[in-house]
């Protein structure tokens, strides 16, 4: 059977990658206060509303920063559970007001190490970012992700029911989503035609 090296970040760059993390962090809170403390001093009960709209957008934005950070425990996660909140988050604080639908296909528990499951996150948060900005209109649409097991292989699929983003350019998103499934020793595939876009994500069991 096929394995991955455990993926280990230098000291460096742990401290830097928690070190931004925690800045965000910071500015989500403070920007939740400020927020929070207009809506409070408005009489206006449609500006209250309206404030209190954004509060939960930005309260949703937050929770997907948090569930993308650099996982801290040594324990294997479930990577179907993991797929499953991250789509829940990441659909109640980006697609809802775009008419866009992500739908993630349960499968039973699938074990990965905490930095595969991170990567593997990352990669599935940039492929949704993608389709997002090229592949709908304002009619809206589709997104399906699911994962499962294939003999000594694992295989993740993003797929939709856009246009197709034959018109979209290589840029740092494919660059960010290359690095990551290297670096769990796998491979990416993307096909895109008029009725949507299927990216794959394949990659070995690890030990």
């Amino acid at each position: 059977m096929n394995t991955v090296p455990s993926f280990r970040m230098s000291t460096e760059s742990d401290l830097l990658l928690r070190e931004m993390s925690h800045r965000v962090n910071n500015e989500f809170a403070s920007a939740i206060g400020m927020v929070s403390l207009a809506a409070a001093r408005s009489p206006s009960p449609e500006v209250k509303a309206a404030l209190n709209s954004v509060l939960e957008k930005l309260h949703s934005c937050a929770q997907v920063h948090r569930a993308l950070e650099v996982p801290k425990t040594s324990s294997r996660i479930d990577a179907s559970s993991y797929l499953s909140d991250l789509c829940r988050l990441i659909s109640s604080s980006k697609l809802a007001y775009r008419n866009i639908e992500l739908v993630y296909v349960e499968r039973p528990p699938i074990q990965l190490t905490p930095e595969m499951c991170w990567k593997l996150g990352m990669v599935v948060s940039e492929l949704i970012t993608n389709i997002v900005r090229h592949a709908f209109d304002e009619r809206g649409g589709t997104i399906r992700v699911e994962i499962k097991t294939r003999m000594a292989q694992i295989e993740c699929r993003v797929s939709d029911n856009g246009v197709g983003m034959e018109v979209c350019t290589p840029g740092n998103g494919t660059t960010i989503i290359n690095a990551l499934v290297d670096g769990i020793g796998g491979n990416f595939e993307q096909y895109s035609g008029p009725y949507g876009t299927l990216s794959i994500i394949g990659f070995p069991v690890a030990n």
